[in-house]
């Protein structure tokens, strides 16, 4: 019961692209989005760029990946699994 419940917490957390406002290079604003994890791929990154800046359009200023692999384990057993890390800085056009 207690890994059915681990299950649903980790589709509700990964479930959606995250960003949070920074500063881009020239000192203006913009934002880091995440669109981390097996369950996300690029378009929820482009689809949340479009959420935040709108018809204006934006400029993507870096975004890169990387996969790594990842292992735990306990009294029950030992697991293994991949992790999938995806993100871009973004700038919204005037």
């Amino acid at each position: 019961m207690k890994t059915l419940y681990l299950i649903v917490l980790c589709a509700i957390i990964l479930g959606c692209a995250t960003s949070r406002e920074t500063f881009v290079p020239d000192g203006g604003k913009g934002h880091s989005i995440n669109c981390s994890g097996a369950a996300l791929n690029w378009g929820m990154c482009y689809e949340k760029a479009g959420e935040i800046c709108g018809a204006n359009g934006y400029d993507v200023i870096a975004g890169g990946s990387d996969q790594g692999a990842i292992a735990a384990g306990n009294q029950y057993g030992f697991y293994g699994g991949s992790v999938i890390n995806r993100s871009m800085l973004i700038k919204c056009k005037n």
